[in-house]
């Protein structure tokens, strides 16, 4: 009995978790076109003149979504080795939501639409297509933008404290009279202004306060290629030293150029990982 119980949990766990099988790779791609129909069943159900026509339907598709939805992720808790440790990943707590909103409907009306965050589920495309290799890409941008975050802090430190400053200074060039009615407002508007959003629901109507807002545009351009900046320059880092780790695999040397096809020290051919 124990042994079935067994081989019925490692056939559940290879037929949701793994993608390399066929029965693996249908129930990935059944679940993500189902997970794209729940989605479509909430944002059509967000409409009014469609609700009103379909609400029913549309209410019996959003508990039988979550009915598969719920089904799945009991099954999966329970053909992994750590329940609690997949409960508690990324994908785990993903899984939870998608369910978690409709129960919550019954308490808090609303709430359902929440369901939208099954979109993230589709991630899981990238197992079927194969697009594992590419991780590496994805964390050489983290790495970048973690390496950025004391640099972006800072910048974004004096931003704040340019909008403060810019946004009181407006606040007494216009005053009431022509909506900057508080220093918190005046510093909204700085930064729909500096951000070249442009808004238009507050605009100043005094020479020198057009003049200021012209002076802050003009800064926006320059303000907003900054960050890009940080990041790019990390990013290339983050590339160099990629490629100065790749180890020749005749010699083992490592220090090698970001275009390097051929050691340096043996003329031995690199791999290009």
């Amino acid at each position: 009995m124990r042994n079935t119980v067994k081989g019925l949990r490692q056939k559940i766990y290879e037929i949701i978790f793994e993608a390399d099988t066929p029965a693996g790779k249908a129930f990935d791609i059944a679940l993500i076109i189902t997970i794209l129909l729940s989605v479509a069943a909430v944002m059509l159900d967000s409409m009014a003149q469609v609700r009103v026509k379909y609400g029913l339907a549309l209410y019996i598709a959003e508990w039988a979504f979550t009915a598969l939805f719920t089904l799945e992720y009991i099954l999966r808790l329970a053909c992994v080795r750590s329940p609690i440790k997949y409960a508690t990943s990324f994908f785990g707590m993903v899984d939870l939501m998608a369910v978690l909103p409709t129960y919550l409907s019954l308490l808090l009306p609303g709430s359902q639409y929440l369901l939208v965050i099954r979109i993230i589920r589709v991630l899981r495309v990238f197992r079927i297509l194969k697009f594992a290799q590419h991780t590496r890409e994805a964390r050489l941008l983290m790495q970048a933008l973690y390496a950025s975050r004391r640099k972006i802090t800072v910048f974004l430190l004096a931003v704040i404290s340019l909008v403060v400053i810019l946004g009181s200074l407006m606040y007494v060039i216009e005053g009431d009279q022509h909506g900057f009615t508080s220093i918190p407002i005046s510093v909204y508007w700085a930064i729909v202004t500096l951000t070249t959003v442009g808004y238009g629901d507050i605009s100043p109507q005094t020479p020198l306060g057009q003049v200021l807002a012209a002076i802050i545009m003009i800064m926006g351009y320059s303000i907003i290629a900054i960050p890009t900046g940080i990041v790019g320059v990390e990013l290339a880092e983050a590339y160099r030293k990629k490629a100065q780790d790749r180890a020749c695999p005749d010699c083992g040397s490592q220090g090698h150029d970001v275009d390097a096809n051929h050691c340096k020290y043996c003329g031995g051919g690199l791999s290009k990982g």
